[in-house]
């Protein structure tokens, strides 16, 4: 794999760490939000990731003989967690339904937090850990070329 090509991986990984991130701050940011534009309770989201392709057989075959196997990650789409959110008992509050039980959205805070949050920023580290690896080796290689 070349050096750029090892950046470009790094940076898709750092990119699709970041849509992650900005995923679960709106589920944090929406905990409490029990009426949304279609007048439901907030749906939790997720993100879900995939393997950059080659678009035809013979690129992907041209790539692997050159020794570049795999050209990144990519988010391939937003999903709405359908389970259940919670319920409590409040009569007074605007949304509550007939019985006076108010539906909250299905995110749990210290989950989104520490699960998730710490994994994702974890991964968006690593990237840059690679990243910064690439680029002293590229250094280094212009260092030994001069002399």
């Amino acid at each position: 794999m070349s050096v750029f090509g090892a950046l470009d991986v790094s940076a898709t990984g750092m990119t699709a760490q970041q849509l992650r991130m900005d995923t679960i701050s709106e589920n944090i940011a929406n905990v409490n939000t029990t009426r949304g534009k279609d007048g439901k309770p907030y749906k939790r989201k997720t993100v879900l990731f995939e393997e950059k392709s080659y678009p035809s057989f013979s690129e992907s075959l041209s790539m692997a003989n050159r020794h570049n196997i795999g050209k990144g990650v990519k988010a391939s789409k937003i999903v709405e967690d359908n389970s259940e959110g919670s319920k409590v008992y409040d009569p007074s509050h605007p949304d509550a339904d007939e019985n006076g039980y108010v539906t909250y959205p299905n995110v749990n805070i210290v989950t989104e937090m520490t699960d998730l949050m710490i994994d994702a920023t974890r991964a968006f580290e690593a990237n840059v850990t690679v990243m910064n690896s690439t680029k002293g080796m590229a250094l280094k290689a212009l260092d030994i070329g001069q002399s």
